[in-house]
């Protein structure tokens, strides 16, 4: 029993942590406790992540439509309607997914074929110049991390729907976009502090995820493997 709760404090001491500097810095620099909320839930599907769970996007997407009010409150309006109109339901409908080809609390993980990450990227480049096209005729502020931040999260979006390991690689650029919008964030809204401490942890749960996602992937192709050999 003991070394049983050594673990249980271990595996979620991140998670306390980071809330408790979000909470106290939340009240020194005067946040809204509604445009915290969605941080305290992001913890848990941070933590869920980085462990490829299928039940991070059932979480994810809920909490997307919190995540749109407080864009929407920041000007952040690509970002907001990525939020509502695109995150939220996909991330649902990638749940569904993801638990019809349930591989015990994860799916069936595959790989993107090299002609497709050419296509991706090249459409990636194209979608994200017209987006920051459109939105220098907005007011939107912060508009290079805004375009930028919207784009990797449809994309990662997509791909984790399709099971693609990509995605996790992809948090990676995207992870430290919302730290440098945050940081840049803080000379006129200090009250982000919160949100920048919660985009670092959210980091160090990606680069567990990528590694946890290769090993699933390589697990999992061994037993294909396995079965194709028993049935040959």
């Amino acid at each position: 029993m003991k070394r049983i709760s050594f673990v249980f404090r271990r595996q979620f001491l991140p998670i306390w942590l980071t809330a408790i500097l979000i909470t106290v810095t939340g009240i020194v620099f005067r946040q809204s406790l509604i445009r915290m909320l969605p941080l305290y839930v992001s913890l848990v599907i941070g933590f869920l992540q980085s462990r490829v769970n299928r039940y991070a996007s059932l979480i994810g997407g809920c909490n997307a439509i919190l995540y749109a009010v407080v864009y929407g409150y920041y000007g952040l309006y690509a970002s907001m309607v990525y939020a509502a109109l695109v995150s939220c339901p996909l991330q649902i409908l990638t749940f569904l997914r993801w638990t019809r080809h349930a591989r015990e609390s994860t799916t069936e993980l595959r790989v993107m074929t090299g002609r497709q990450r050419i296509f991706t990227s090249i459409a990636f480049v194209a979608a994200w110049g017209a987006l920051y096209a459109v939105l220098s005729f907005t007011d939107s502020t912060y508009q290079l991390f805004d375009s930028s931040i919207t784009l990797f999260g449809i994309l990662i979006t997509v791909l984790t729907y399709f099971a693609c390991i990509e995605y996790t690689v992809l948090m990676i650029p995207s992870g430290l976009l919302y730290i440098g919008l945050y940081a840049a964030m803080l000379r006129e809204s200090p009250e982000q502090v919160p949100y920048l401490i919660y985009s670092i942890y959210s980091f160090l749960c990606v680069c567990v995820s990528v590694r946890q996602a290769r090993r699933i992937y390589r697990t999992q192709a061994e037993e294909k493997k396995k079965v194709s050999i028993q049935k040959g």
